[in-house]
């Protein structure tokens, strides 16, 4: 078959991060399996408009706003070639393309976004995208199959009304670390890894850095990752009066994505709102422990509380945990083996597997 994937962006994308790589897992899956697989996803500098990349061919057109429109006429136009399932990636906002096709749409959602529009879009822009996501939407694809990634994201949808039995949930997998020299920091460290804008609260793990100091004289903070709230969050550690000790690498390539999680005491994830949380496995690769919000709804199911990580429900909860994982060698070597043996639990073959079955029973084969 060949299945297109419409997603807002690819893991080349300088925003893109863990639910693209998740899409490009699936998309390598269908591949491996004899599938045609095509993304569309937006265009950005520098990017090839028509690639193909480890069998999966990328289309690239319009920008963070513009994409959805371009993703919808080609598709009605037929741009595509001949397309036998669609998969509309969700985030946040649908592609509409039960309007642009006669063929069998799936849904691949990693969270629902109730918390983020007034965080990213207060006033009326919230609004109207609370709506379309919660109300417009669920009707629109009443008819088609969803795949989710954590049973906390299948509860929200069925709040949304969306019928348990067409929820699927696939969860995600864990990709073998590099293989890396050298022995974690001497000196405490703390890590946060993901986009940085607003709803991601990085202030929150840079609060918890503030707070600590007088006890952890040596203690700093790695911030990795890219992203337009990236001058508010420096601003917010020179008023905290820890800008020397936070560093912010920026986009960073996987080899030091690795190497800072291997050096850091423990990984804060102060997140609004995940869908699973993949970075935690990543962590988890390397004996890092990890402390995240279990209001956050896929982090329950990322994070064994007490084996793998803590979950925590409030900001000063967050820094307490950190606190009580610095000082304990002990407590912190046993999180870690948790959080090392649950990476290991992961597997994006069999996830894949379970994706492809869904293609499959969408497609009616």
């Amino acid at each position: 078959m060949h299945v297109l994937f419409c997603n807002w962006r690819d893991t080349a994308h300088p925003e893109g991060g863990g639910s693209e790589f998740y899409v490009e897992q699936m998309a390598r899956g269908l591949v491996e399996r004899g599938h045609r697989v095509t993304i569309a996803a937006a265009a950005f500098e520098g990017a090839a408009a028509d690639e193909t990349v480890e069998g999966v061919r990328f289309v690239r057109s319009g920008a963070k706003f513009g994409v959805y429109l371009h993703i919808f006429a080609r598709l009605l136009t037929g741009r595509y070639g001949r397309v036998d399932v669609v998969v509309d990636v969700q985030n946040g906002l649908p592609f509409f393309t039960r309007w642009a096709t006669r063929k069998p749409v799936v849904v691949l959602l990693h969270h629902v976004h109730r918390e983020q529009w007034p965080v990213v879009y207060p006033g009326l822009v919230g609004r109207v995208g609370w709506w379309i996501e919660s109300r417009l939407a669920p009707r629109l694809y009443r008819r088609s199959r969803y795949v989710t990634v954590s049973q906390a994201t299948r509860l929200e949808l069925v709040d949304l009304g969306i019928d348990r039995d067409r929820i699927a949930i696939v969860h995600n997998g864990s990709t073998p670390a590099p293989r890396l020299g050298g022995p974690r920091s001497t000196t405490p460290r703390l890590c946060v890894l993901g986009r940085l804008v607003p709803h991601k609260q990085v202030e929150h793990a840079i609060d918890a850095l503030a707070d600590l100091v007088d006890q952890y004289p040596e203690l700093t903070l790695d911030v990795a990752g890219d992203g337009w709230w990236d001058a508010e969050l420096r601003e917010h550690a020179a008023a905290r009066g820890v800008a020397d000790r936070v560093t912010f690498h920026g986009f960073v390539d996987n080899a030091t994505k690795h190497r800072l999680l291997a050096e850091a005491w423990v990984m804060a994830m102060p997140s609004l709102k995940e869908g699973w949380g993949l970075v935690v496995a990543e962590a988890g690769q390397h004996g890092t422990p990890t402390v995240a919000y279990a209001s956050a709804g896929g982090t329950q199911e990322s994070i064994d509380h007490k084996d793998s990580g803590i979950l925590v429900d409030t900001p000063a909860q967050l820094t307490k945990a950190i606190d009580e994982i610095l000082a304990d060698p002990s407590w912190r070597r046993f999180l870690g083996d948790g959080a090392r043996t649950k990476a290991a639990s992961l597997s994006w073959e069999a996830s894949q597997s379970r994706f492809a079955e869904e293609i499959a029973r969408a497609a009616g084969r």
